[in-house]
């Protein structure tokens, strides 16, 4: 596996752990939108950063703001299609890690996997919130596995990989499990929220297959909490 370690880069200088002339993989912060949002003062975002100087990059998934580590960007509309594919059906193995509250327990071996299957639906009178709702939810499933526990802080750091893509799965997976991601201002006790001053989520590994060339790739992103 290729690991790279961030490098200091410029607020409006993204640092790209590959690029070729079919995608290029992204280093996201925290606190960064990943497209423009509604109002002037949503404007400035990691898309538009990378497209002065990769012109031709386009969008195929997202990452909340909240959420730092690894993006991947198509460059042309023919590499957008293929990518957009790769992950609406489900041949992108992406893996996060996150601090959470509390001493999360699984059931099986710390080093085995658990899932969590939960369906997802948008809260529309609170959004963008989201909930678990059995009945009309849309299928959302999760694997995780403890990474290791911290008594002093009362923290649990997990290891996810999540199954589907939907809207804040993570952070509302693992609240449903009774211990929310420090920092998690939608989700998270005011009080477990204000344990970090940002929300404890990195998108640390991905796995896929090139869509032009077939090679597998590995990236891996390290973790900054």
């Amino acid at each position: 596996m290729r690991e790279l370690s961030r490098q200091a880069a410029a607020d409006d200088e993204p640092f790209v752990h590959h690029a070729d002339e079919h995608l290029l993989v992204l280093e996201k912060p925290s606190g960064v939108l990943c497209v423009p949002g509604r109002g002037e003062d949503k404007q400035d975002c990691l898309s538009e950063r990378v497209r002065r100087r990769y012109p031709d990059a386009l969008i195929v998934h997202r990452l909340d703001m909240a959420t730092s580590g690894l993006w991947v960007m198509a460059r042309g509309a023919r590499m957008q299609r293929l990518l957009g594919d790769a992950f609406a059906q489900h041949q992108v193995d992406k893996r996060y890690v996150a601090v959470v509250s509390g001493q999360l327990r699984a059931a099986l071996p710390q080093e085995q996997w658990t899932l969590i299957d939960l369906p997802i639906a948008a809260d529309w009178p609170n959004r963008p919130l989201r909930v678990i709702d059995e009945e009309r939810g849309k299928p959302s499933q999760t694997r995780w596995r403890v990474l290791s526990h911290d008594e002093t802080s009362n923290t649990t750091r997990v290891e996810l990989a999540p199954l589907t893509g939907r809207s804040h799965q993570l952070r509302l997976h693992l609240r449903s499990l009774g211990h929310p991601i420090l920092g998690d201002v939608l989700y998270a006790s005011p009080e477990v929220c204000s344990r970090s001053a940002r929300l404890l989520l990195h998108a640390s590994e991905l796995h896929f297959a090139h869509p032009a060339t077939g090679q597998r790739m590995s990236v891996r992103s390290a973790v900054p909490f």
